[in-house]
């Protein structure tokens, strides 16, 4: 997504060095990350009149990113369905065991995310994970009518939650906070992408600024967040 912003906002007639788009973009990507695609995408609109170019709909945008996305995991998911790569390969160390635990104590799971429904049910079924989760929500095209707060609040009066009975675990903002507002446990998962090792001091930075509880560089260490968990409870 940054790459191909910044190749967009080189092409406006006042725009700044490579770098300090990078750095531009880098910020409202970062602070944008756990909302949907759309409004990064109409965030790059606003930052295209900013530098004196016109703009296409942010449609358009997003639609662009979601086939330069394509192109470059198109490899991934093919080897998923054939069998050449396998789900552990793809997902956070540990997070099959963790969600192994969670369901066998009973624990309703909800999967939330910012990507447009149908590539998070298709991603989610190739990885193998849709079996752990009681409801699964992407971004709409009515992109007014869905956010990850709505579905927090539509979890917790369809299971009559309250407070601490909802643990949220993301590695943007937006989980964090929204699942803060209701009074509930939030887990931050600053993952280091690149290397699946280690923590990503950026992202933990942001996600104790929003508000985590606990911060984990993976799912590894979760037996010991479980037991944690269950002497609060």
């Amino acid at each position: 997504m940054i790459p191909m912003m910044v190749e967009i906002l080189l092409d406006t007639p006042e725009h700044e060095s490579i770098t300090t788009l990078q750095e531009v973009v880098h910020t409202y990507v970062a602070d944008t990350t756990g909302k949907q695609t759309i409004y990064q995408m109409i965030r790059l609109t606003e930052e295209i009149k900013k530098r004196g170019g016109l703009p296409a709909p942010p449609l358009i945008y997003k639609d662009q990113y979601h086939q330069r996305l394509m192109e470059i995991i198109i490899n991934r998911l093919e080897g998923l369905r054939n069998g050449s790569f396998l789900p552990g390969e793809m997902i956070v160390p540990g997070v099959l065991e963790a969600l192994t635990a969670i369901t066998d104590a009973g624990v309703k799971c909800f999967l939330a995310s910012g990507t447009d429904e149908k590539y998070v049910f298709d991603e989610a079924n190739l990885l193998g994970i849709m079996p752990f989760f009681s409801g699964v929500y992407g971004a709409q095209d009515d992109y007014k009518n869905y956010s990850k707060k709505m579905v927090i609040q539509k979890i917790i009066e369809e299971n009559h939650l309250s407070g601490p009975e909802l643990i949220a675990f993301g590695d943007g903002y937006v989980e964090i906070e929204n699942a803060k507002d209701v009074g509930g446990i939030t887990i931050g998962l600053a993952t280091n992408e690149s290397e699946r090792a280690g923590i990503d001091l950026w992202k933990r930075d942001r996600l104790i600024a929003s508000g985590a509880d606990v911060i984990l560089a993976d799912f590894l260490p979760f037996s010991e967040l479980w037991d944690f968990l269950m002497l609060e409870d």
